[in-house]
């Protein structure tokens, strides 16, 4: 394993801890320009987030209707009554974005599976880059605010369903997670910076609890002009 990424991984709680758990569970409030570029409306209604961390599988309640949920794996994504019962379902879920751009409208199915995958993302940072499959290597560290932060460069095989095959994670002089990018494929690959704040102890394992993603620019600085995607966590538990 990468230097780095054994000390960032001891930081957080170690793998040995992580490996204990099965799932984590958050309530989450969501919000920024996003949702609006694509056509949706985001209220602020707190929501409940459930993340397997076994397989890659994630479930939000409620999602449309106080009696829905989805059910998101990275080969199929569904939105569910609670009692199963399904309302919508698509297999091989990321061809639903092909040839879409930035401001293409999404439907409750493509929110459902980007819900889903960014989640998982978070959720499980950064114990996934020690997944099987996943390449890291530390580049060059960057300057932020008169801060140094060192920086792993992540590259995902494509059975696992994330933003883009390459993204990038910072973290500073304590190894706290403080900035993640990406590119954001399903909508266009516009470049995406979010930064990630508000480190807690949940179950011995140390999670960052406020996201706030921005685009990102040709040198690499945020536009923060604009959120375009709003998180915030809390109540989380891992099982």
């Amino acid at each position: 394993m990468n230097e780095l990424l054994d000390r960032i991984l001891t930081a957080h709680g170690g793998l040995a801890r992580w490996r204990n758990f099965t799932e984590v569970r958050a309530t989450i409030v969501t919000d920024g320009a996003f949702w609006g570029i694509k056509g949706l409306v985001q209220d602020q209604a707190p929501r409940r987030m459930t993340v397997g961390l076994r397989q890659q599988r994630a479930s939000v309640t409620p999602f449309g209707a106080p009696d829905q949920k989805t059910a998101f794996s990275a080969d199929r994504i569904a939105i569910e009554k609670l009692d199963g019962t399904i309302v919508a379902e698509r297999s091989n879920p990321r061809a639903m974005f092909d040839g879409h751009e930035m401001t293409t409208p999404w439907s409750p199915l493509h929110r459902a599976y980007f819900n889903g995958y960014a989640l998982w993302t978070y959720l499980t940072s950064p114990f996934l880059l020690a997944l099987p499959g996943v390449g890291v290597e530390e580049v060059e560290p960057w300057n932020e605010g008169g801060q140094v932060w060192r920086r792993l460069r992540a590259t995902f095989p494509a059975g696992i369903a994330t933003h883009s095959d390459k993204q990038d994670f910072f973290f500073d002089s304590e190894l706290n997670l403080r900035r993640h990018d990406y590119n954001v494929d399903v909508a266009g690959g516009f470049d995406a910076a979010q930064y990630v704040d508000d480190t807690v102890d949940a179950d011995g394992i140390r999670v960052q609890t406020r996201r706030r993603a921005y685009r990102r620019g040709p040198d690499g600085r945020a536009l923060t002009d604009v959120v375009m995607v709003a998180i915030d966590l809390s109540d989380i538990s891992f099982t």
